[in-house]
């Protein structure tokens, strides 16, 4: 197994927690948090190896499914440690969006398009399951609200691409990348740095066009 493959795991048992963790906030069943796991798990990673015209990499091994099943039962046991902890979900999901970060850049890098694409493929890795996980349980996407969320990806794929010209090793240019996603992610949640809000008028509600 390599770097690249126990990243994968990791990011999907972290995103996989993330999800099942809020479908519990909402009261979801079993069945209901499971699934909201596994789709914010693969989510991002089944898009983008759609768009690379690749066979979505959880079809080929069932190891994803069982990853996530782990991931329940894990919130389960701890359930009362996770409730307790108000940071659980954010801190969670920041590790599984920066591993995703990772995992993206470096399946399409190997396919063999450009970095400008796989960084690309990195935002669409770490953030879709994120956005089907928070419209399953009928919340405002994070990725379109005011926090630092997307430009987090793009920060590891540029630090990625900075490794790759510095011809540093593979394994410590996919971790340095990991963990540039996941500060940059908890450094602008714990200063409270955000984007500009886009404000319309009052008037400008849909029933008024």
């Amino acid at each position: 197994m390599t770097i690249i493959d126990i990243i994968d795991y990791l990011g999907t048992f972290a995103f996989a927690i993330s999800g099942i963790r809020l479908a519990s906030a909402k009261q979801f069943d079993l069945f209901g948090a499971y699934v909201v796991g596994f789709i914010t798990a693969i989510g991002g990673g089944t898009i983008r190896d759609s768009l690379l015209d690749q066979t979505p990499f959880w079809m080929q091994h069932p190891s994803y499914l069982i990853v996530t099943f782990i991931a329940l039962l894990f919130v389960l046991t701890f359930s009362k440690y996770l409730v307790r902890l108000n940071n659980t979900f954010f801190l969670f999901d920041a590790i599984g969006l920066g591993l995703f970060v990772v995992v993206g850049i470096d399946t399409t890098l190997h396919v063999g398009f450009p970095f400008w694409v796989a960084i690309i493929m990195g935002l669409i890795t770490g953030s879709v399951g994120g956005v089907l996980r928070d419209i399953l349980i009928n919340e405002l996407p994070l990725l379109f609200r005011k926090d630092i969320y997307a430009l987090a990806c793009v920060m590891g794929g540029v630090v990625y691409y900075a490794c790759h010209l510095l011809d540093l090793s593979s394994g410590f240019t996919q971790i340095a990348a990991a963990i540039s996603v996941m500060l940059t992610r908890i450094l602008a949640v714990k200063f409270h740095i955000g984007l500009p809000v886009l404000k319309g008028s009052d008037d400008e509600s849909p029933s008024n066009l």
